[in-house]
């Protein structure tokens, strides 16, 4: 269907547009714009995981009764072990690392090819709830609307484009070509398209796990909040910028969910 399909690629675009910025900016990202722009993605993610993910959920559950938030506890640890597991089998380097990260891991894999795979991580989860989200609309979920699914598709690109610029202009600082540098953040996106669509595929498949895999996908997307996002926004001095960048992320997206939705 058009609708889903453009739902789809929403949040990939915002990856690519973020990538593109390697073309008209001169220099790396200065660092407080880079916390603001971290913190802003971060409190974006957390209002999607709560409106968009975790409350659709414990609505399609109402028929368990006072159990209604047992598929929603579930899915949350799931995608939150999940990605644990995920993180620790592939070497990874958080957004904000600086030169004293340990050698050991730069031996395996060199800087820039871990900056890429840091972010495809983050991306493997935002894909996950999109499809998910759709795949509920899709199927006629009642808690569920073809507006609430594009407003997390647009919460996401929102916050995908601070990351492809996270990647191409650090990529393009450490010498390589602004093609190169564009290429490695748009790559670092194509993930979420294809996550989505096996998601949407699997999840018409098995309609009763729709809460839990909701849930799982929230669960995901709140641990890349805390274990990357959140260290990245309040490193150094001034943290006060990321948090109000938090606040604001927060409140735009759970406006469109809300108003939309």
């Amino acid at each position: 269907m058009p609708e889903v399909a453009q739902g789809l690629a929403i949040p990939f675009a915002g990856t690519t547009l973020g990538a593109a910025m390697v073309f008209f900016a001169r220099r790396q990202m200065g660092r407080e714009v880079q916390r603001a722009l971290t913190g802003f993605a971060a409190g974006v993610m957390v209002a999607a995981s709560i409106w968009s993910l975790i409350i659709p959920a414990i609505d399609d559950s109402a028929s368990l009764g006072s159990f209604a938030f047992m598929p929603a506890l579930v899915g949350f640890w799931a995608g939150t072990l999940f990605l644990l597991l995920l993180d620790s089998i592939l070497p990874h380097l958080h957004l904000g690392a600086k030169d004293d990260e340990p050698e050991g891991i730069r031996t395996r894999l060199q800087r820039t090819t871990l900056m890429v795979l840091a972010v495809t991580i983050h991306n493997i989860p935002e894909g996950m709830a999109v499809g998910v989200v759709y795949a509920g609309w899709l199927t006629g979920n009642s808690g569920i609307t073809l507006a609430g699914a594009l407003a997390l598709s647009l919460g996401i690109a929102i916050q995908n484009f601070p990351e492809g610029a996270i990647i191409s202009l650090p990529l393009r600082a450490e010498g390589a070509s602004k093609g190169r540098a564009f290429l490695g953040g748009f790559l670092s996106g194509v993930v979420e398209p294809i996550g989505a669509v096996l998601t949407i595929m699997a999840a018409r498949q098995v309609v009763p796990l729709l809460p839990y895999l909701l849930s799982l996908a929230a669960g995901a997307m709140m641990y890349v909040v805390v274990e990357e996002l959140i260290p990245e926004m309040s490193e150094g001095e001034h943290s006060n910028v990321g948090v109000l960048m938090f606040a604001l992320g927060f409140t735009v997206m759970m406006t469109l969910d809300v108003a939309l939705g």
